[in-house]
């Protein structure tokens, strides 16, 4: 599925998204196949980032521990925490925009082809499932952009400590930083827990999509 990928951000640089859906459409790859891609593509970047934030924790722990030695090694290893969690959340936030684009053309295209059916039986059972999908995905996208507001403050304290720490390299910046660790874990306990939410609401989609 990389290849679906990689053609998505050439399409998306020339601006062309709805060449981009009709060529895929001519090598047998349907707009319900680029959603369930790029849903999959946004658990993983979700599960990435919980990772991520879970070791930036994990390095301001060992940093609110610290009892001697290199603190410009230790800045090092504090802003590396951050920039990563960074790429992480951005990560996070370009797979829900794919998810958004997508979404708007699959649910038009099955609107439109509804008064295609010669068959009442059909068409009122397609209608039915497309207000299913559609409902299934309203809350798997509340459940993402839920838990993607909840990483805003965990990037702003991530970054206000390697600041904090690249201008004050000494015990007492570390004292400080060690105030500052109790709320940050709290953001990042809550910031996993809706990515996790966010994670299950995915998969519960991806089921009534695929069924």
């Amino acid at each position: 599925m990389r290849l679906l990928s990689t053609l998505f951000l050439v399409f998306t640089l020339a601006g062309c998204q709805s060449a981009y859906y009709a060529t895929m459409e001519q090598v047998g790859i349907h707009k319900r196949d680029i959603m369930a891609d790029r849903v999959e593509a946004a658990s993983e970047a979700q599960q990435e980032a919980s990772e991520q934030f879970t070791s930036a924790l994990e390095a301001l722990s060992t940093l609110t521990n610290f009892d001697g030695g290199e603190l410009e090694s230790m800045y090092n290893t504090i802003n590396d925490q951050y920039e990563d969690s960074e790429k992480a959340v951005e990560n996070v936030r370009e797979r829900i925009k794919g998810i958004e684009d997508v979404s708007d053309a699959l649910f038009a295209e099955w609107q439109e082809e509804l008064s295609l059916y010669s068959s009442t039986k059909l068409r009122r059972e397609s209608e039915r499932k497309l207000k299913a999908t559609e409902q299934s995905y309203k809350l798997m996208l509340s459940a993402m952009n839920k838990a993607e507001s909840k990483m805003t403050p965990v990037l702003d304290t991530l970054r206000d400590n390697a600041l904090y720490l690249k201008h004050n390299l000494n015990a007492a910046a570390i004292g400080a930083l060690k105030g500052e660790f109790s709320g940050l874990e709290q953001d990042i306990n809550r910031a996993i827990k809706d990515m996790q939410l966010a994670i299950a609401e995915s998969d519960r989609f991806l089921s009534t999509l695929k069924n």
